[in-house]
């Protein structure tokens, strides 16, 4: 007995380990700017994340229906309702990078990045169904666009750029009122700094300084969305289970500051666009933003121990968004998502056939309307489940979960730009039994 505790023990350390290693370049990267690279994300506030973990990413994003994959429960802050099904605490952690090819009908470019992903945990409340609370990000902005000029035979260039981005704290609750149906809610704090960029560079010979405007913007507020589920056992083996999430028309503050300085300009990247005086910053204006209307229904077909299917549909009104002065009205957001995992069988000594093999697709037509065209974005997805070492006495086991999105969103004509990107994602899950008294021989 005193050797199996030891060595569950010694388990147990590596899991934490590894989860706090995690948590610890998580809050690194949160800590750092962040961008998404995207030309797009300087419409609103910012190119929307959504609220899923590397497990449900690798599925074409389906989440409303998913209450457990094989009996494991993951947490699924998309839908609180599924925090019902949680048997033991869940501790999830994870990064996040991307790769994006930019290309117009002149011109290409590439970028990369890498950011904060989340950090989540859940806990079983017994018969009060289960708790969950995390960080996650909301919205980013990153783009970078330059045109060069002339006056007086002098060249230079007028440059905009954007960074920042939107990062949501959440709590919520989950529970059974009725037999497979359960319902649930979260309360989220949404919070950060969006910051768009437009100055003047001249060349560094010319000995001019470098105009700059900065126009800043700080948004917070309290948002909540809710869902429900039921799941339908169809014999011994299957399981048929139905969700829906929502939110309502939150509204959120956001006030803005207007910045004028000047940058000395230089050749080293170190030195570049550090402002060396003010030279006007406006009163902080103050108003408030409607959150979009959101509805997503899924559902999901699961063989215990084998496989899962599934299909999310997803429509969102940003219609109401209070855009800035002369930028385009965003419209009504249509998704659907198709995916679903497969598990060779988990019993088995080969490891391989112990994986979880995940696949998906995902299309939406987003709420982005430029040079007379919708935008659309789509993507195929893909990722494995990797198992750790199973701790049977203490009842922990742990899986990192890593997901690949290899998507495009919109064209290269009309004066658009069309970006395709890989979207990588790993997190790191932990499900244990925090919260009880281990015995002792």
């Amino acid at each position: 007995m005193q050797k199996r505790f030891i060595s569950s023990l010694r388990n147990k350390s590596l899991q934490l380990l590894l989860a706090g290693g995690i948590l610890a370049s998580s809050t690194t990267a949160f800590a750092q700017k962040t961008t998404s690279a995207s030309p797009y994300s300087q419409l609103g506030i910012g190119q929307i994340r959504e609220d899923l973990l590397p497990q449900y990413r690798a599925m074409g994003g389906i989440n409303t229906g998913i209450r457990t994959f094989d009996g494991v429960y993951n947490t699924n802050p998309s839908n609180p309702a599924s925090y019902s099904a949680a048997r033991v605490s869940v501790f999830d952690a994870g990064l996040y990078g991307n790769y994006t090819q930019l290309k117009s009908t002149t011109r290409a470019d590439n970028t990369a990045d890498f950011a904060f992903s989340h950090i989540t945990m859940t806990f079983p409340m017994k018969k009060f169904g289960g708790i969950s609370m995390g960080i996650l990000p909301f919205s980013d902005v990153g783009y970078r666009t330059s045109s060069p000029e002339g006056i007086n035979s002098e060249i230079y260039n007028k440059v905009f750029t954007g960074e920042g981005g939107l990062t949501k704290a959440y709590a919520g609750w989950g529970v059974r009122v009725y037999k497979g149906l359960s319902i649930g809610a979260n309360m989220s704090y949404l919070f950060g700094t969006l910051n768009d960029y437009s100055r003047v560079e001249f060349p560094v010979t010319s000995g001019a300084l470098n105009p700059q405007r900065q126009n800043k913007r700080e948004i917070q507020g309290i948002i909540f969305d809710y869902g429900l589920q039921y799941e339908q056992p169809l014999g011994k083996e299957h399981v048929l289970s139905f969700g829906y999430s929502g939110s309502l028309n939150n509204d959120i503050k956001e006030r803005t500051t207007i910045i004028d300085t000047r940058t000395a300009p230089s050749s080293d990247p170190d030195n570049q666009n550090i402002p060396i005086d003010t030279t006007y910053m406006s009163d902080r204006i103050s108003r408030h933003l409607t959150l979009p209307l959101k509805h997503n229904v899924g559902v999901t077909l699961a063989r215990n121990g084998k496989w899962l299917v599934g299909a999310d549909f997803k429509y969102a009104d940003w219609s109401r968004f209070q855009v800035r002065s002369g930028e385009n009205r965003l419209r009504k957001n249509y998704g659907v998502a198709l995916g679903g995992q497969l598990t060779p069988d988990r019993s088995s000594l080969n490891y391989l056939k112990q994986v979880d093999y995940r696949l998906g697709f995902r299309y939406n037509k987003t709420q982005y309307f430029q040079a007379g065209e919708n935008i659309n974005d789509m993507a195929v997805t893909v990722g494995v489940g990797l198992p750790l070492a199973r701790t049977l006495y203490l009842g922990a086991f742990s899986k990192v979960n890593l997901s690949a999105e290899f998507g495009q969103m919109g064209k290269a004509a009309n004066g658009l730009l069309r970006e395709r990107y890989i979207n990588f994602n790993i997190g790191f899950t932990l499900n244990d039994r925090w919260f009880r008294r281990n015995p002792i021989d």
